[in-house]
């Protein structure tokens, strides 16, 4: 028989896999985008947590859930239709996994709990919000820096490298820095963190 946190998992696994577009992994097999991000969200946490509880993990799981079904650009271009886009993601995405979780059986306040940290509520104060920010950050740099650094002009990437930079712990900074990384993100980072 299934536990509640299995259940849930496997739903968030579920709608992750829906998601129309692919990735490439590394072993050459393909994957819904949104399914690789959760997984690779899920290996993070394990580095950046010690014992991470069950909502956690799930809230790990389902940050970016169903995030392809309202595009970036429904929104406006520049700063604050980005953070409008992010913050709407954020809700939607926790208002799902709650009630998923309640769907398996899970009660109403943990239901709560992990849409709070999906939505990054008590980010700076709340060990478990910050957990998650870490591992969407070391996922973006893992996975994603080097080809969004190739489209974004130069002195925007470092002030983007600068923001992800503060929003980490001390913990995911050490990780980062043992990333693998080209030259040239090697160098972005190192101009970004002033040891250019």
């Amino acid at each position: 028989m299934t536990t509640a946190f299995e259940h849930t998992l496997a739903a968030i696994d579920a709608l992750h896999a829906q998601d129309p577009r692919s990735t490439t992994l590394d072993d050459g097999s393909s994957m819904p985008q949104e399914l690789a991000y959760a997984q690779r969200m899920s290996r993070w946490l394990a580095h950046v947590y010690d014992a991470p509880s069950e909502l956690l993990c799930l809230a790990v799981r389902a940050q970016h859930l169903q995030r392809w079904q309202v595009p970036r650009d429904e929104y406006d271009k520049g700063r604050v239709g980005y953070l409008t886009w992010r913050r709407d993601q954020g809700k939607r995405a926790g208002e799902t996994t709650a009630q998923l979780m309640q769907e398996a059986g899970y009660a109403t306040e943990d239901a709560e709990r992990v849409a709070a940290m999906i939505g990054k509520k008590g980010l700076g104060r709340d060990q478990e919000v910050q957990a998650l920010e870490d591992c969407a950050c070391l996922v973006f740099l893992e996975n994603y820096f080097a080809d969004f650094s190739r489209k974004v002009e130069h002195g925007h990437m470092v002030r983007i490298v600068q923001k992800t930079w503060r929003k980490m712990s001390p913990r995911a900074h050490e990780l980062a820095l043992s990333l693998p990384m080209s030259d040239s993100s090697a160098a972005l980072v190192k101009e970004a963190l002033g040891e250019a």
